[in-house]
């Protein structure tokens, strides 16, 4: 089954959970220890107060995937920087220039860690800049170890924020893998249905009609055509093909999908360098051209010219005939009348990648139906 949305990043919240809660005892220790040099000994107790109380806070909030949005991670960068801020009023600056902690400690990191998390590499960076100049600029002067905890708090920033990002990659990798599995099988089923029906009735109507004269031999013939496409479209490449060593394929060579319908009745003319396009695009492309020369066979009969014109940004497939053309009107006639062939087969395809279709056909001047389609998918 799928992996809930985030359900890579949640062992990542609850390690953010577990790091805060280990920190805050952390900074009671060191509270416990030097509460003799405070300047204000009751305001860091109650400044411990609120870091328990926030701490709980975002323990339940970023639970919820739903709240790990900006709201919450703007409040608690916030609380962040106003405990910082106060350290040298509770701390007091003797305190602080005689070696004592500032009451963030490593406590500060949350926000750090959460933003990584929540946006990667770049957000994590943000984040610690802003914790890591809070706290500098509470200090009269910048010792070693003070400028080694800026680093240290950039370094998980980024390191946190580039394991958050694999594992949002590693999750969408899974989630294909999944959809790519579960497609397969479907196929699979259709294919078993399609050959125990279709194709068996496809290939007797070849085998009985084959040496009949006629029109019902031009049935057999086109039978046989129809049987030995429909047995190559499913015995075609799986799905999972697309995926070579775990990365999805890129794109196809359109040249190779066309080629199939070239024959003495279909000229094809393609350029002599390959014409890659999506693999789904080029798919939706090369069914709508079966399409187009499926109307061609039905209603104009003759020779049919099939032109690639790879335009850079565009592909373009144009699909010529010498039939008696398309009356004006015929077909939103035929889409009233249920017909869908060239609205869904041809146009629906196309627009369903982006593309456009252009038909031009006149009294007995033949048919041109022009597919464009851009190779960029946004």
């Amino acid at each position: 089954m799928p992996s809930p949305p985030g359900g890579f990043e949640v062992p990542l919240w609850r390690a953010l959970t577990v790091f805060r809660m280990a920190s805050l005892a952390y900074v009671c220790l060191l509270a416990v220890r030097d509460v003799d040099r405070y300047a204000h000994p009751y305001a860091v107790g109650a400044l411990i107060l609120l870091m328990a109380a926030w701490t709980g806070v975002t323990a339940v909030g970023y639970a919820r995937p739903a709240w790990r949005r900006w709201p919450l991670l703007l409040a608690d960068l916030g609380v962040v920087l106003a405990v910082v801020s106060a350290t040298p009023w509770v701390v007091g600056r003797a305190a602080l220039g005689g070696g004592v902690p500032t009451m963030g400690v490593a406590w500060m990191a949350g926000p750090v860690l959460a933003w990584a998390v929540s946006g990667g590499r770049r957000r994590g960076t943000i984040a610690a800049l802003l914790v890591a100049g809070a706290d500098l600029a509470t200090r009269e002067r910048v010792s070693q170890s003070s400028f080694t905890g800026v680093i240290l708090m950039l370094l998980a920033g980024v390191v946190v924020g580039h394991v958050a990002r694999l594992a949002v990659d590693a999750e969408e990798r899974m989630q294909r893998a999944v959809e790519l599995e579960a497609a397969t099988r479907e196929r699979e089923r259709l294919a078993r249905d399609i050959h125990d029906s279709v194709l068996q009735v496809l290939a007797l109507v070849q085998r009985r009609g084959a040496d009949l004269p006629g029109e019902a031999g031009e049935l057999a013939r086109l039978a046989g055509e129809q049987e030995a496409a429909l047995r190559a479209l499913i015995a075609g490449a799986d799905p999972a093909a697309a995926l070579a060593d775990g990365v999805e394929v890129a794109a196809v060579d359109l040249r190779s999908l066309l080629s199939r319908y070239a024959s003495t009745a279909v000229a094809l003319s393609a350029p002599a360098t390959p014409v890659p396009l999506p693999r789904r695009v080029a798919g939706e492309l090369a069914a709508a051209t079966g399409a187009a020369l499926d109307n061609v066979g039905r209603h104009a009969g003759g020779r049919a010219w099939v032109l690639i014109e790879d335009e850079g940004a565009t592909v373009t497939v144009s699909i010529r005939d010498e039939g008696p053309g398309i009356p004006a009107g015929r077909l939103a006639e035929a889409a009233a009348q249920g017909r869908l062939g060239v609205t869904q087969s041809i146009q629906g395809r196309v627009a369903d990648v982006g593309g456009t279709v252009r038909i031009v056909s006149g009294p007995d001047a033949g048919t041109e139906i022009e597919l464009t389609v851009p190779r960029a998918q946004r």
